[in-house]
């Protein structure tokens, strides 16, 4: 079962998009563990919100904004795609994550789009 792992952060704790030496190679090291267990699909870090722009189509009118997509101080800072055979262990690895020490996790099974290949074997290349 694949599932996402979905961090928020403060952007004022993360400092616009940068991590601290610490974090960073923390979360490196989490990668590489991931890539070697076999169970990280993907995933990649986002630029800070203020290089975000939200679209919204309402009727036949296009609005588009600058900024994030809501009005909070956590932002989606990333996410990783992760096969795991069950929900205890993308709990168990997302409770390992660095990201998590500076934000929060969200963690969801993927459902996936009829047409899409999804295997493996098709993930993009990793981000980190």
């Amino acid at each position: 079962m694949r599932y996402m792992l979905i961090h928020c952060v403060d952007e004022s704790v993360v400092g616009h998009g940068t991590l601290d030496a610490d974090t960073a190679n923390s979360l490196a090291s989490w990668v590489t563990e991931m890539t070697g267990r076999g169970v990280l699909l993907n995933g990649d870090r986002l630029l800070p919100t203020s290089d975000a722009t939200t679209i919204r189509l309402r009727g036949d009118q296009l609005l588009i904004t600058d900024g994030p997509f809501a009005e909070t101080h956590e932002h989606l800072g990333g996410a990783y795609i992760l096969d795991c055979r069950d929900l205890d262990e993308a709990l168990e690895l997302a409770a390992l994550c660095p990201m998590a020490e500076v934000g929060s996790i969200e963690v969801r099974p993927i459902v996936g789009v009829p047409g899409l290949d999804h295997s493996p074997a098709n993930a993009p290349a990793t981000g980190e």
